[in-house]
């Protein structure tokens, strides 16, 4: 079967725990299904077509989303989306969120203090109609990523404690606020910006999470360096060579090369497009080659 029209569901081979939860590797981010770009305060995307997609992204074997309470354009909110198109939800979807960055109503960025992120998560719980989350990411702002995290993620263990929130993750961060978390509360997940063309820093910090048993979900592993706004940089021939000796899409062989990099990764490709949902799970049933996968490297 052609890896590019593949539709089937994750087998059960290809899964992960996020703590005590199974997960499907190949997840779906949230952030694209509000407007034509994220966080657009424009034109919204139509409130059917991402219902459809989320549904469909279920039907076709994703039981792990990725969202936020800041994920929203001037008439959607993707966390509200996820409560109208899957409530009642299914009992093996885990549904991830990510506190500290917040907008307000005008779309302005703010960053919260520890007392704050009750809050957030309060927000989450709201929107999502739960009454607790699977999994809370503490999501670093960038000019944190040689800083202490110890205020903010004590404050969420102390949440997790209180029964407002199941696991605990972090985005954004280095090796050692790793360390730092994990000395407070268990981390399930890292999810950091990770694909082809990651520096050495990044593939070391992907090599431990798979020394200690951790997810490592990786965010605009498609987009690159475009990242919010969507894939900017042209693609080398190498990938684009890849991509027509299997019959598939450039951004299906930059997800099944970084599904490839172990068996912790797992991927949230976010689309608000049906088709585009098809083929990023396709891209799970994609293997390449030991020597694709050392060339794709080199990148």
């Amino acid at each position: 079967m052609n890896p590019g029209t593949n539709s089937a569901a994750p087998t059960s081979t290809s899964t992960w725990k996020l703590g005590d939860l199974t997960v499907n590797r190949v997840g779906f981010g949230a952030m694209r299904l509000t407007g034509t770009a994220p966080y657009d305060r424009g034109v919204p995307r139509d409130r059917e077509r991402s219902t459809g997609v989320l549904r469909r992204a279920v039907e076709l074997g994703v039981n792990h989303i990725d969202t936020a309470a800041y994920y929203f354009s001037a008439t959607r909110s993707a966390n509200e989306l996820i409560n109208r198109a899957l409530a009642p939800y299914p009992e093996d979807l885990v549904i991830a969120t990510k506190v500290w960055p917040g907008r307000d109503l005008s779309g302005a960025w703010w960053w919260a203090t520890p007392a704050q992120l009750r809050g957030q998560v309060e927000e989450n719980l709201r929107q999502l109609g739960r009454d607790h989350l699977d999994v809370v990411n503490l999501r670093l702002p960038p000019s944190r990523r040689t800083g202490s995290i110890g205020e903010h993620f004590g404050a969420l263990a102390e949440l997790r404690d209180a029964g407002l929130i199941r696991h605990l993750g972090i985005s954004n961060v280095t090796s050692e606020q790793l360390a730092e978390a994990m000395a407070i509360a268990p981390v399930v997940c890292v999810q950091n910006a990770y694909g082809i063309g990651a520096p050495d820093e990044d593939q070391a910090l992907l090599r431990l999470c798979g020394e200690l048993g951790l997810a490592f979900v990786p965010f605009f592993a498609i987009a690159g360096s475009g990242r919010e706004a969507g894939p900017a940089a042209r693609d080398s021939e190498t990938v684009r060579a890849v991509a027509r000796a299997h019959g598939v899409s450039v951004a299906q062989v930059r997800l099944a090369w970084t599904l490839q990099q172990g068996p912790h990764v797992l991927a949230i490709p976010g689309t608000g497009d049906p088709d585009h949902l098809a083929q990023n799970m396709a891209a799970g049933a994609l293997r390449l080659s030991e020597e694709e996968m050392a060339l794709l490297t080199e990148e």
